[in-house]
């Protein structure tokens, strides 16, 4: 089984990854953990260069990038691991892309970027996705009190309320036009609120 968790930056969504994982342990599951852009050497080092504030991306390349490493990801460690039986918890798979470079950046169509995407991973999609839902507003108070004044935001976290806005208006649509397989989560309660949310939808499907 593959799920993927997604949500605008500040949702809370790794923390409930986290909660997640943690239950599955206690029950005997075999998890594998990755995160977007990530997971692998090269897709780590494509992270560097992607969440660089320095950099200046154009959003076409941006998206090239995040599908480079994403293709390594499943190659190497998701296709290999879903395919002995396990269960792989993905922080962020495609939809990110759908979301944040057609939503946020206007890359291409959405229609256009899922077919692309579906090349990209191969065919593999996620059996349940989890869309943790917040404004931006919530979001933008919540990394604020991540960041403060000490630790620079990285370069898509800079990306602005209006970005965001744009972004999750995308999610809500994916979410729509998918809802066999993306779950919307209210992500304004309390973490046990998110975390029983998220458990007595996927709980159906284990």
């Amino acid at each position: 089984m593959i799920i993927s968790f997604e949500g605008i930056d500040g949702s809370g969504k790794s923390t409930q990854i986290k909660r997640l994982l943690t239950r599955l342990d206690l029950l005997g599951k075999e998890t594998l953990y990755v995160r977007e852009p990530g997971g692998t050497a090269m897709s780590e080092r494509v992270r560097d260069i992607l969440l660089d504030p320095s950099l200046d991306i154009h959003p076409f390349a941006e998206m090239l990038l995040f599908s480079a490493a994403r293709a390594q990801l499943v190659k190497e460690k998701i296709s290999p691991f879903h395919a002995r039986g396990g269960i792989v918890v993905c922080d962020r798979f495609f939809d990110s892309t759908i979301a944040y470079q057609g939503g946020g950046r206007g890359v291409a169509e959405p229609s256009w970027l899922e077919s692309f995407q579906l090349e990209v991973t191969g065919g593999v999609i996620p059996d349940r996705t989890y869309f943790v839902d917040i404004t931006t507003e919530t979001a933008e108070s919540r990394l604020n009190i991540r960041f403060g004044e000490e630790k620079a935001a990285d370069r898509m976290e800079q990306a602005g309320g209006a970005f965001f806005e744009r972004v999750r208006n995308a999610y809500l649509t994916l979410a729509e036009r998918h809802s066999e397989r993306v779950c919307i989560i209210d992500g304004s309660g309390t973490e046990n609120e998110v975390e029983n949310a998220i458990w007595e939808d996927l709980s159906l499907y284990l």
